[in-house]
């Protein structure tokens, strides 16, 4: 039984269909209008990326340049030293960051001096007085109560799409072992952040299902990454067709509707939308990025861009 999901579930399919494919401007008034009842504001959440260990992963996601099953041009190397990671964190916070989040390209969190050195690394970013978050692939309950008492504020484990077109897209592990996880963080009362990928060749369907999903986790993700496919040549998808803006946009929104408590954190691929597409998707209930100029192994919108836009906007940070 999938213990992450309520066994009588909150949303149904239908009632999320239903959202998603209102008139578009009816969608957009109706999530700012829940945006405005949950969250403050003209305000973003500033969040910074950091790739601590780099490739040599031995899942086979298909959008992922770190795949060891792929040939791509990415650095790679192992764990970085807890210095050169705490210099990352305090530049971040020195550009207007509260949260800075720290990825590792493993299966699953390692069970060596490693998990412990990610341990230190969550102490001494804490004492900067900022939200440290981590994705490190799949954990066991155990590991989650030791990051919890190493001071973790969240935990980001992706679902990436629909259940129904999973395995089209990974094959190592399956979307039960990713809500396994899930729960595991849950239940170590550390906050979910948990989202997926628009642009992998899913279909409509899959992204509503994908939304479902997520709407019906208890409790519900304090963080919903909405991530677009970065095109990386090397991976299976690298030809894959662009995602249509205005299916980007009703995902954004749908959720902001759906899991109205949430920070809807507009992820990869803001590096290809236009200032007005991410104003609009900010107008439908997005309320977090990414800044810096790499976000893991891919581009990222630099800080000056993002300080244009957010001027322009007349939008601060959270």
């Amino acid at each position: 039984m999938n213990t992450a999901i309520k066994k009588s579930e909150k949303y149904s399919l239908e009632e999320v269909s239903n959202i998603y494919n209102l008139p578009f401007l009816e969608l957009i008034f109706k999530a700012q209008s829940v945006h405005r009842q949950y969250q403050p504001l003209n305000k973003v959440q500033l969040c910074t990326l950091s790739n601590i260990k780099s490739g040599n992963c031995p899942e086979d996601c298909k959008y992922c340049p770190q795949s060891s099953k792929y040939k791509t041009k990415i650095e790679k190397y192992k764990l970085l030293p807890k210095n050169t990671v705490l210099e990352q964190a305090k530049e971040a916070k020195e550009n207007g960051a509260t949260r800075f989040c720290m990825g590792a390209a493993w299966r699953s969190a390692p069970a060596n001096g490693e998990f412990e050195d990610i341990l230190e690394l969550i102490r001494e970013v804490a004492k900067l007085k900022m939200e440290v978050c981590c994705t490190l692939g799949m954990l066991t309950q155990e590991q989650a109560f030791k990051l919890k008492e190493s001071g973790l504020t969240a935990y980001n484990h992706n679902l990436d799409t629909s259940s129904e077109y999973y395995k089209e897209i990974i094959t190592t592990r399956t979307y039960e072992d990713r809500l396994e996880t899930i729960q595991y963080i849950s239940n170590a009362d550390i906050q979910v952040c948990c989202g997926g990928i628009l642009g992998l060749g899913e279909s409509q369907a899959d992204r509503i299902s994908l939304i479902k999903t997520l709407a019906n986790l208890n409790p519900q993700p304090e963080s919903v990454p909405i991530n677009v496919l970065v095109k990386v040549k090397g991976t299976p998808l690298e030809n894959e067709k662009d995602i249509d803006s205005f299916e980007l946009v009703r995902s954004v929104a749908s959720t902001r509707i759906l899991i109205p408590k949430a920070k809807v954190k507009l992820s990869a691929g803001r590096i290809g939308m236009s200032q007005e597409l991410q104003a609009l998707a900010f107008l439908a209930g997005a309320n977090s990025i990414f800044m810096g100029e790499k976000l893991l192994t891919t581009d990222n919108p630099g800080i000056n861009k993002d300080k244009e836009l957010f001027s322009k906007l007349k939008i601060e940070s959270l």
